[in-house]
């Protein structure tokens, strides 16, 4: 009835109540990610977490001197004193996008703001453009039910809330439109049509890239899809010519940015697409050219493909006549290379993700995917189960498996296992609709109301439950974090000013031409908040850099003062996170291993190469006195433990004991007046007010450049 019911007549295009229903959920999706995305702004309209900022700062560089200027900008307050080119290294069309987007739609809003807004927008756009990409695949039905799950999936929310100015919200608006187009383009009647599609698909492959380097995931899917296409589909004539326009004009446009083409084009990803290409073109033609037996030889052709790409990957390994990916991507790839690097280890998004996340995160979603599969390949015969075609299905399955697979390596890419859940539960949502409200072959009734009514409750109970169970892991809990630079990326779900502060001071009370020493994780908000140059950020452009920093901070204070003038820094950053207990029998108690540098120490004498056991007591975590006394960290930690408590029994040692926690009282070691290698002069008002609760401690050590070291 509602597919029936014209409203209004525009031209050839009837408005019918069923297009109304469409907008409608759309909308709603929209509406509910964004509210979901938002929650961080109750604690402050900031941005959110480390990269943001330098997207920010790289932004606005874009648009108070334009486009040109931007590409040859060498940024020289990071990675001093080598600077960073920018356009080399960074997510260059996030930049791009977000100033043109500015200079169109900014108006009088301050860019800052613009950029917090910005990937609230795009993430929660992004459900429109699912709904378009899962239409393709399997109709209306499971498009709708895929912008409903995308809008409340947890692992897409946690990942681009509002603030989150980073690359994953429009690098996935990118990606998931490419997809739309690339199936949209293949799948079309009208040539021309399909050409435009397949170009712009080619195009915005690139952009995508260009946006997150972890695109190449969609790269590896279609590169396997295209393999399967000469099996699926027998319109020869069409892919042989459809498949190569896409690829040529991914390869062709990617030529156009600089990381893209060194990372990408030049190497394995650019081949992983490629080489797929021409074994379809092979592959067609040789079917064509069989009078018998043509999928056996088609098959014989991918086996040989598949052995010699084989071996060329492992000739690679040693030779490198192709760059490899970085890292990062090959860690992806191989989750067992984990453990063999300690600075991608320490970084909490790239932590391996448990079972227990996958569970928190995919739920029941990941029982309708698997019920909805095997019922559209069980009864592929039965009409109106047929509303998938089998290339569609070959790519939703290729999909949910690189999907789950990826994830499988850091908490960060569960973003592609969200998705490939996401498109597989709705395709097993409307086929249990479409098995559901069937006609009952027995008697030629329809399901009664009551039932139907009973299934459609059952549904909405199930998917919601996830939502708010369990009590304080629910959905609306984790996306209400406040932004990182209002706690520190610390343990505690408080906003308090004591960056912003300290930040603030910095750029006021530091001369210009100041360099900061800190943790790299700092170094984008020392460079744009604090506007002086750092030692190190969070692009890890020079990883021997960050290893020197932490040897720095755990030699002896003179071995470090010395290091430090070698590197011309002039101040010394660190961040302590703990909780203030209250009022001791003298003086204020207090619990560290909040999530500051106090909770990092470890990571810092791993990336160092460092005995641990010479630093920490047998937890891994409580600092030896030969830390606290020999140690530059150690020493710039306004703190010294006092005792070591069981708070089961509140039995109190003068010695650490295993199952004890350190507490702690104020010590500053390196006061503003002393004649030592440093000077404290600054401490965020967290550490310098008394108040119970949790303590966001930042300190600024200036280097003091008369001191002379005793050896």
């Amino acid at each position: 009835m509602l597919t029936k019911t014209k409203l209004v007549t525009i031209g050839s295009f009837n408005l019918k109540p069923n297009h109304l229903l469409i907008i409608g959920i759309l909308a709603l999706s929209f509406t509910v990610s964004f509210l979901l995305r938002s929650q961080a702004a109750d604690f402050g309209f900031e941005l959110n977490e480390f990269d943001p900022f330098f997207n920010y700062r790289a932004t606005q560089y874009a648009v108070t001197n334009g486009i040109d200027a931007y590409f040859q900008w060498n940024d020289n307050l990071s990675w001093y004193p080598h600077g960073r080119d920018v356009s080399a290294t960074s997510q260059v069309m996030l930049h791009l996008t977000t100033s043109s987007l500015y200079w169109i739609f900014g108006g009088g809003m301050d860019l800052y703001d613009f950029t917090i807004l910005f990937p609230a927008v795009f993430g929660s756009l992004s459900a429109i453009v699912l709904f378009a990409l899962v239409r393709v695949l399997a109709g209306t039905t499971a498009g709708l039910f895929s912008a409903v799950l995308f809008s409340i999936s947890l692992p897409i929310l946690i990942r681009g809330p509002i603030g989150w100015f980073k690359s994953e919200p429009l690098g996935l608006f990118f990606s998931l439109l490419t997809i739309y187009l690339l199936l949209s383009g293949i799948n079309s009647q009208n040539k021309k049509i399909a050409f435009l599609k397949l170009v712009g698909a080619g195009i915005f492959t690139s952009f995508s890239i260009s946006a997150w380097g972890g695109n190449q995931f969609f790269i590896i899917l279609v590169g396997i899809f295209f393999l399967t296409l000469p099996f699926l589909r027998k319109d020869h004539k069409f892919i042989v010519w459809s498949i190569p326009v896409y690829t040529v004009t991914t390869i062709f446009v990617s030529l156009g940015f600089e990381r893209v083409s060194s990372n990408f084009v030049f190497g394995l990803g650019g081949i992983s697409l490629i080489i797929p290409t021409l074994f379809l073109i092979l592959c067609v033609f040789i079917q064509n050219k069989s009078q018998k037996n043509k999928t056996r030889n088609g098959l014989l052709l991918l086996l040989s493909f598949i052995i010699i790409a084989s071996s060329f990957l492992i000739i690679n390994s040693d030779s490198q006549f192709l760059p490899l990916p970085s890292y990062r991507y090959l860690n992806a790839l191989n989750p067992f290379l984990t453990t063999t690097d300690p600075l991608v280890d320490s970084v909490s998004e790239h932590a391996t993700t448990t079972l227990s996340q996958s569970f928190t995160f995919h739920s029941i979603l990941m029982i309708f995917a698997g019920i909805g599969i095997w019922l559209i390949i069980k009864n592929t015969k039965k009409n109106h189960l047929n509303f998938i075609k089998n290339d569609m299905l070959s790519f939703s399955l290729i999909l949910g498996i690189a999907g789950v697979y990826v994830s499988s390596t850091f908490v960060r890419l569960e973003v592609f296992a969200s998705i490939a859940i996401i498109v597989l539960a709705s395709l097993g949502l409307t086929a249990l609709t479409k098995e559901f409200f069937q006609t009952n072959s027995t008697n030629k009734q329809s399901i009664s109301k009551l039932i139907k009514l009973s299934f459609v409750s059952g549904i909405i109970i199930l998917l919601i439950v996830p939502m708010v169970y369990p009590g304080g892991n629910g959905l609306f809990t984790v996306t209400k974090t406040p932004p990182t630079i209002l706690n520190g990326g610390s343990i505690f779900n408080v906003g308090t000013t004591d960056w912003l502060d300290s930040l603030e001071w910095i750029k006021n009370n530091t001369p210009k031409d100041a360099v900061i020493a800190a943790w790299w994780d700092y170094g984008y908000w020392i460079s744009t908040m604090g506007e002086r140059a750092s030692l190190a950020d969070n692009s890890t452009i020079h990883t021997d850099i960050i290893q020197n920093i932490a040897k720095m901070l755990l030699s002896t204070p003179d071995d470090a003062w010395i290091s430090l003038n070698e590197m011309q820094a002039d101040y010394v950053l660190v961040f302590v996170a703990g909780q203030k207990l209250g009022i001791g029998s003298e003086e204020s108690l207090y619990l560290l291993q909040g999530g500051g540098d106090e909770s990092k120490k470890q990571w810092f004498m791993r990336i160092a190469e460092e005995d641990l056991s010479k630093y920490l007591f047998y937890d891994g975590i409580s600092g030896t006195s030969y830390f606290w006394d020999n140690t530059l960290l150690g020493k710039m930690f306004p703190f010294t433990p006092v005792a070591y408590v069981d708070f089961q029994t509140n039995q109190q040692f003068l010695s650490y004991q295993p199952g004890l926690e350190p507490v702690y009282i104020k010590n500053v070691k390196y006061p503003s007046d002393g004649t030592g290698p440093f000077r404290l002069v600054y401490a965020s008002p967290s550490f310098t007010e008394e108040k119970v609760g949790p303590m966001i401690g930042v300190f600024v050590y200036e280097v003091n450049k008369q001191y002379t070291p005793n050896s």
